[in-house]
């Protein structure tokens, strides 16, 4: 009978997690035990992290609509007014488009902090 060599499927899932480990410090590169312990916090983190970015990018619309509200209002209307006026005058932009207005545009957003007013 002839010899039966196995564990490629085992090689090949070592193989694939020892190449997600590369460039990691110490033993976790190299180290099959560590490296799997490694990865798996990576990835997690990487979830984390791509879900904590949505809220930071959220986070920056409002404060960069907040400072254009301020500087155009001359602090009369706040970010909360100005995103309520906008609510009643049923203007539908989102954040992301009112902050880059309020950062490259500035006289579009003036115009529509009028409109709100």
């Amino acid at each position: 009978m002839t010899r039966v060599k196995r564990g490629t499927i085992a090689n090949k899932r070592r193989k694939t997690i020892l190449k997600a480990a590369k460039g990691f410090k110490w033993s976790r590169k190299n180290k099959y035990r560590a490296a799997k312990e490694g990865i798996y916090h990576a990835w997690k983190n990487a979830f984390i992290g791509r879900k904590q970015k949505k809220r930071n990018m959220r986070r920056l619309w409002n404060i960069k609509i907040n400072a254009g509200v301020r500087m155009n209002s001359n602090n009369e209307m706040n970010y909360s007014k100005f995103i309520n006026g906008l609510k009643k005058t049923n203007i539908e932009l989102d954040r992301k488009v009112l902050a880059q207005l309020a950062e490259n545009h500035p006289e579009v957003f003036k115009k529509i902090l009028e409109t709100v007013k």
